[in-house]
């Protein structure tokens, strides 16, 4: 039997390990995968682990729009507190003021002076002859396509088409005006979130109706030769939106109670 020296054993392992560096090179995948898989692994579950202690037993992917539907209800019953309070301090407002008419003349010459603009500012309830516009989106087809050529945006009542029917209106003689039954005064501002209007802390949804008082001949006159409002009635067309205009013989258009405060003004150029 043949015995090796410990230096033949040393150089047969030096060797080996060499060959083995050499295989290993020309399989860098292997050696890639190796190296990776379990920092891949890890990785996983720590996010597994961290995902598990943030749901703590709930659902990370839980539906919140109840959550939404609640907070909004919330917000528009507490505008409705709202208004109604500053209905009452504003009744307390004009008892007081009463009072003090009947003491001082300079008070009650003030008050009279008011009084006699409250209808042109929109303050007092009319009625009369008019015309009521109604705009709605178009409504969806059961299978959900569109109309050849139509964006969802062409499909819907924007703020601008609101705009052009008030102005129209306004333009042709109106002497009170409604939007949404809510009385449009010269501070009134109409404003659109998505497919819903907002007007004086309220959000509503189409169809959005408009009703003037005045001429009826001159009114719808004016909505015919509005640019912006013959844009809609194009797109009434072509896409299915909602135009309508009806003759009244008597609208109502209710006093204004919202908060009258100029917050801005400028001059006219």
């Amino acid at each position: 039997m043949e015995y090796t020296s410990g230096d033949s054993s040393w150089a047969r392992a030096l060797r080996r390990l060499g060959s083995a560096m050499l295989l290993r090179r020309h399989r860098p995948h292997g050696f890639a995968w190796s190296v990776l898989t379990p920092v891949v692994l890890a990785a996983a579950g720590m996010l597994f682990s961290l995902s598990a202690a943030t749901a703590q037993g709930t659902d990370l992917r839980e539906d919140r729009r109840p959550e939404l539907t609640n907070l909004i209800s919330e917000r528009k019953q507490e505008i409705a507190a709202g208004r109604d309070r500053a209905g009452r301090l504003r009744a307390e407002i004009d008892a007081q003021q009463q009072q003090q008419a009947g003491a001082d003349d300079r008070v009650d010459a003030q008050r009279r002076r008011g009084n006699d603009q409250q209808a042109a500012a929109g303050l007092t309830a009319v009625h009369g002859p008019g015309v009521v516009v109604v705009l709605n989106d178009a409504p969806r087809r059961p299978d959900g396509s569109r109309p050849a050529g139509a964006t969802p945006d062409d499909l819907v009542v924007h703020q601008q088409d609101v705009q052009a029917v008030v102005n129209a209106l306004w333009a042709g003689g109106a002497e009170a005006m409604t939007l949404m039954g809510i009385r449009v005064i010269a501070t009134s501002a109409v404003r659109c979130v998505g497919n819903t209007l907002l007007l004086d802390g309220q959000v509503y949804s189409p169809p959005f109706e408009i009703a003037a008082i005045g001429d009826q001949t001159r009114l719808q006159h004016s909505l015919n030769e509005a640019e912006g409002v013959r844009l809609f009635k194009e797109a009434a067309d072509n896409f299915g939106l909602g135009y309508q205009v009806r003759v009244e013989a008597d609208v109502q258009a209710g006093a204004y109670d919202g908060s009258t405060a100029l917050r801005s003004a400028r001059t006219g150029s």
